[in-house]
């Protein structure tokens, strides 16, 4: 092979930068083997660390028109590769060099020290379709030796690739991801829904709402996952899985219907419940009234939002009731965190703080008050079960105790 590339250096790597066409990557790039490790073993073990993504890759290739990859990292040992510089001088005495063809003889061996799962993807779409082997991906070549100190360099550069390379965060994800359905929609409710405007939604990294925030209803990343909630329930009827409709772009029309969908939901919300009509009416937004140091209200809390988001879907799902019904059915003062059940389970009232990892749990409370037909017997004894638990009770009595004060307090 001789390919047009660009030489260049960084620290003691030298490297040359270029393309390979899909078939060339399959014929030429190997698995890594024997390169790094003389140990069975511990090559095995690498062998190994190549998970079925690959098969996600090959998919993207077929399926998406826009396709794009980073660089291969790929490198060189053996044979007796060549340097062809080219050296361009411009009517103004500019000279340019690193520029060339890197002459490869054939009997090279070529294996990813980064980009693996992507040479399996590739490899696997050449073996089923000749579709492809002239489209071409973007390589990085170094040089490797297979002598100690060769396999020491290639093993620090192989692990700082993988060890620093961060994943996309959740943010970048809804904030550009044009594949992802629960994003594209999640998008669009940020932009034109009166619920998230006038910083009604604050960009975290996580999920919590920080004390000194007062005026979001809730963060990014837990509206997100509200909305992951919703879009199982629009796939329930589909029988599709959500990784279809997260990591490859659905038709426009499932698309259209899911936004629909999610529209109905936070729209029903802000028609049908008492403390989002008063939090609306506040203008700056403000959430003080809805989230302080006496507790607030469970929809104010990302703790309490996302299980309440999974029973209204989980009571559609059942009874096939529009949003607006199931609303009011609810018997809004069980969201008062005030309230006996979500003392140690949501919130601590003495230490006036929230309690967390007790979604499940909340979950099945706010079922049993909600709709408590849609309980199966084990979530009922789960839930007497923990609250017991959590409240460090001697017996069942106590906690029906709990149970009939909380009933007295929402009916009143």
């Amino acid at each position: 092979m001789k390919i047009p590339a660009i030489r260049a250096q960084i620290g003691t790597w030298v490297y040359y930068i270029s393309t390979l066409s899909f078939k060339q990557v399959n014929d030429y790039v190997k698995r890594i083997d024997d390169e790094l490790h003389k140990s069975v073993l511990l090559r095995e073990m690498l062998q190994r660390s190549i998970s079925d993504n690959y098969k996600d890759i090959a998919h993207y290739i077929v399926t998406q028109e826009e396709r794009f990859f980073n660089s291969l990292i790929l490198a060189v040992y053996d044979g007796e590769p060549m340097w062809h510089e080219i050296r361009i001088e411009t009517e103004e005495d500019d000279e340019y060099m690193g520029i060339g063809v890197l002459e490869l003889l054939g009997t090279e061996k070529i294996f990813p020290v980064d980009g693996q799962h992507r040479v399996e993807g590739i490899k696997q779409v050449v073996a089923e379709s000749e579709l492809y082997n002239e489209e071409k991906i973007p390589v990085i070549f170094i040089g490797h030796k297979k002598n100690e100190e060769g396999m020491q360099r290639s093993r620090r550069l192989f692990s700082t690739l993988n060890r620093y390379a961060k994943p996309v965060s959740m943010r970048d994800i809804i904030a550009l991801d044009e594949d992802d359905i629960i994003a594209i929609c999640s998008r669009e409710l940020i932009d034109n829904h009166v619920l998230f405007a006038n910083e009604r939604i604050l960009d975290s990294r996580t999920k919590a709402i920080p004390e000194s925030n007062t005026s979001a209803f809730t963060t990014i990343i837990t509206f997100y996952e509200c909305n992951h909630h919703l879009l199982s329930l629009y796939l329930s009827k589909k029988g599709s899985k959500i990784n279809d409709y997260i990591r490859r772009r659905p038709p426009e029309e499932d698309i259209k219907k899911f936004e629909k969908l999610c529209n109905e939901y936070w729209d029903s919300i802000v028609e049908n419940i008492d403390v989002i009509k008063d939090y609306m009416k506040t203008n700056p937004a403000s959430a003080l009234a809805m989230r302080n140091r006496e507790g607030g209200n469970l929809l104010f809390r990302p703790a309490g939002l996302i299980p309440f988001t999974k029973v209204a879907t989980r009571i559609k799902q059942k009874n096939g009731w529009d949003f607006s019904d199931i609303f009011l059915k609810l018997p809004q003062k069980l969201l008062d965190m005030k309230c006996p059940i979500w003392n140690n389970v949501l919130w601590n009232e003495e230490r006036k703080t929230m309690v967390m990892n007790n979604q499940k749990v909340v979950e099945i409370i706010l079922l049993y008050f909600w709709n408590c037909e849609l309980l199966t017997i084990k979530e009922k004894e789960r839930m007497i079960r923990e609250l017991r638990s959590l409240n460090q009770l001697s017996g069942d009595d106590e906690v029906a105790d709990i149970i009939s004060q909380t009933e007295k307090m929402i009916c009143i």
